[in-house]
């Protein structure tokens, strides 16, 4: 796939095919990890440290009766504003 470089505001920007993307196992939104080695330059992704969850995923989890309570964190302990 042949594609070119574009600007964008004060920045330059490449359009990649969401078949790209689906091959990289890359999606919208996601973070990247970009680097050079000689030349070329190279697109990652983040490896994720914890289980690679989604938000939407786990909130689909919480109970539909679950009810949200306060939580004591006991009284300031520096210069907090409360």
């Amino acid at each position: 796939m042949v594609t070119k470089i574009q600007k964008w505001g004060n920045s330059q920007g490449l359009r990649l095919a969401k078949e790209v993307l689906a091959q990289a196992h890359i999606e919208v939104g996601d973070e990247v990890e970009i680097a050079v080695n000689e030349g070329v330059i190279m697109v990652a992704p983040v490896k994720q440290v914890r289980g690679g969850h989604r938000l939407e995923e786990l909130i689909s989890r919480i109970p539909p009766d679950y009810k949200a309570e306060e939580v004591p964190w006991g009284s300031p302990a520096g210069r907090e504003a409360w």
